[in-house]
């Protein structure tokens, strides 16, 4: 194949993801030359933050290391390191190597986030984090918390709801702040979250 045909060829490619993902669910790191640190961490923050936004399939573009001394990518190596953490956190569904040089990343259902969470570190009574859960958050925000934990216990089959109420409310509290980003509103954003988690629990229970 001719070096025209195969520019031709990758601009052809270029065009269908595009189409296929656009720039909402496209994280393009080759294009700001990032440390490997650097991009594992916008990579778990995206990741994070697109799963939390109803986002089922995304891509992840790295570069395939071609400019570097080694013509090895540590930043791909480094994000596939991350996609596997995050797989296992209950982020992250499927990987997929789309090219050399990206990822297509097919992400979790919210409820995994907390069902990985619970096989980490199961649930125990603790009262103590009644005071403290819902400590500066508006009442609007704490009925939906609650709402949402009240859902995550009864999955478990737990009886004594309210010996563990609290504590689920911290831990799903803890899971969703960092999938909304800090910025003007970050409440009403993390409302709108748990809304959503709320909604997936429904559409999978009917």
């Amino acid at each position: 194949m001719s070096t025209y045909h195969r520019r031709r060829l990758v601009e052809l490619k270029h065009a269908f993801d595009e189409a296929r993902f656009g720039p909402e669910r496209t994280l393009n790191l080759r294009a700001h030359l990032p440390t490997a640190a650097e991009a594992a961490r916008r990579a778990d923050a995206w990741l994070r933050e697109r799963q939390a936004s109803g986002a089922r399939e995304v891509l992840v573009i790295t570069g395939r290391g071609n400019g570097s001394e080694t013509g090895f990518s540590v930043v791909r190596e480094s994000v596939a390191k991350t996609l596997r953490t995050l797989r296992r956190l209950g982020v992250v569904d499927e990987i997929a190597e789309h090219t050399p040089g990206s990822f297509v990343v097919t992400l979790a259902p919210m409820r995994r986030l907390w069902e990985s969470a619970r096989r980490a570190a199961p649930a125990t009574d603790d009262r103590a984090a009644r005071r403290t859960t819902t400590l500066g958050l508006e009442p609007a925000t704490v009925v939906l918390l609650r709402e949402l934990a009240e859902r995550s216990l009864d999955a478990l089959g737990v009886r004594d709801r309210d010996a563990f109420l609290e504590r689920e409310m911290a831990s799903q509290l803890a899971l969703l702040v960092r999938a909304v980003p800090d910025g003007a509103d970050r409440e009403g954003r993390l409302r709108e979250v748990i809304r959503r988690a709320l909604d997936e629990d429904d559409e999978r229970t009917r």
